[in-house]
């Protein structure tokens, strides 16, 4: 089974594309699909090698010419089982193609995974168990699996189950642009960013005004936090509550994050209000050494609270503001995720934080004039 890390495939089922076989053919093609799954070898003759070609036989009966396929896939219990058939058939790939949708289903599933080099799995039912089932059998293990997605949205379900998911997702599309979709959601990659270090200038007291804490749906490391500024051009890590303090439990889903007019990333180019934040949407976490992901918010809680103003400048000269509430619970983070009471913060102390270099207009990233005091 592969590796958490490992980047995901995406494959493509054409055997009931119909009339748009071949522009999906091509799309596919042209957004670096890993294979192209069809059940009639002519279906695979125009398709060049940088895609592996997978024959998915219909019917009882193996075809005399498997034509250009690079993999076959099919029903053990029809057709019998990989390794026989590859002795026979020297140069080709076999693999297991099963449905899962019972027991006896399940079962199969678990020993081909354990077995064969590569199984292509459809699970009927609306539940990921039986997946999570095969995740947990396949641990340790060689081979791949790919499994069936009713739709693109379906794909980064897949994906994240067991926080591993399987080793890449199968679509039946239901028409040009689909792929481009599917390979969207399955290589998503979170950028790093590049984190700049910031001397604090002045740190006062801003009266009183809403705050929001902003309630993810994930445990936060202990350097990581999200990225929070009054101003769309400069931003401070602000850190989760998961460091200890006396009178209250830490609280690792939680980022007392600023006023609710603040900046933050909801991914790694997107700006929103913390106001604008909310249960279901996302927000960027960002680690001590740039690194992000994006993560679900779970819920926002805006407060009345007493607020704090910090400024810092870069060394580029950019200045950079956060409000925060004033109370030592509140955190930021320093260089190497030095962790920081924003109470006690006094000018020439350094605070880790990000410059997006661009205005921002409804949270997308624009040239024009304009300017934030």
């Amino acid at each position: 089974m592969t590796a958490t890390g490992a980047e995901k495939q995406c494959w493509l089922d054409v055997r009931e594309a119909g009339d748009w076989q071949r522009a999906v053919c091509e799309e596919a093609v042209h957004q670096g699909f890993d294979a192209i799954v069809a059940a009639d070898p002519a279906d695979l003759a125009a398709l060049p090698p940088t895609v592996s070609r997978v024959l998915a036989p219909a019917g009882a009966e193996l075809p005399t010419d498997f034509g250009n396929a690079d993999v076959v896939v099919v029903d053990p219990a029809v057709h019998g089982y990989p390794a026989r058939l590859a002795a026979l058939h020297p140069g080709l790939v076999f693999g297991s193609r099963l449905d899962v949708a019972d027991r006896d289903g399940l079962a199969a599933a678990c020993a081909s995974v354990r077995r064969d080099p590569l199984t292509v799995l459809r699970f009927r039912d609306p539940t990921n168990i039986p997946l999570e089932i095969v995740l947990a059998a396949a641990d340790g293990t060689a081979g791949t699996i790919i499994t069936a997605v009713a739709g693109v949205e379906d794909a980064a379900v897949h994906l994240s189950v067991l926080e591993r998911g399987p080793d890449g997702v199968l679509l039946a599309p239901a028409g040009p642009g689909d792929a481009t979709r599917l390979a969207d959601v399955v290589r998503h990659r979170s950028p790093d960013l590049d984190l700049v270090t910031l001397t604090v200038t002045a740190v006062a007291h801003a009266g009183t005004g809403e705050r929001a804490c902003v309630d993810t749906c994930t445990y936060l490391r202990r350097d990581e936090g999200i990225l929070v500024g009054s101003r769309a051009q400069g931003m401070i890590l602000c850190v989760s509550e998961t460091h200890p303090l006396p009178y209250m439990p830490t609280r690792p889903f939680r980022v007392n994050a600023g006023a609710i007019m603040s900046y933050t990333l909801a991914d790694h180019e997107h700006t929103r209000y913390l106001s604008e934040l909310e249960a279901g949407g996302t927000v960027l976490a960002v680690g001590a050494d740039g690194r992000t992901r994006r993560v679900t918010v779970g819920r926002v809680k805006i407060e009345t609270r007493p607020l704090l103003s910090v400024d810092a400048v870069a060394g580029s000269g950019e200045r950079v503001n956060l409000i925060v509430q004033e109370d030592w619970h509140v955190r930021v983070l320093g260089p190497g995720g030095t962790v920081l009471n924003s109470t006690e913060l006094r000018p020439g102390d350094e605070v880790l934080g990000y410059l997006p270099g661009r205005q921002r207009h409804v949270g997308y990233p624009i040239d024009e004039l304009c300017y934030e005091q």
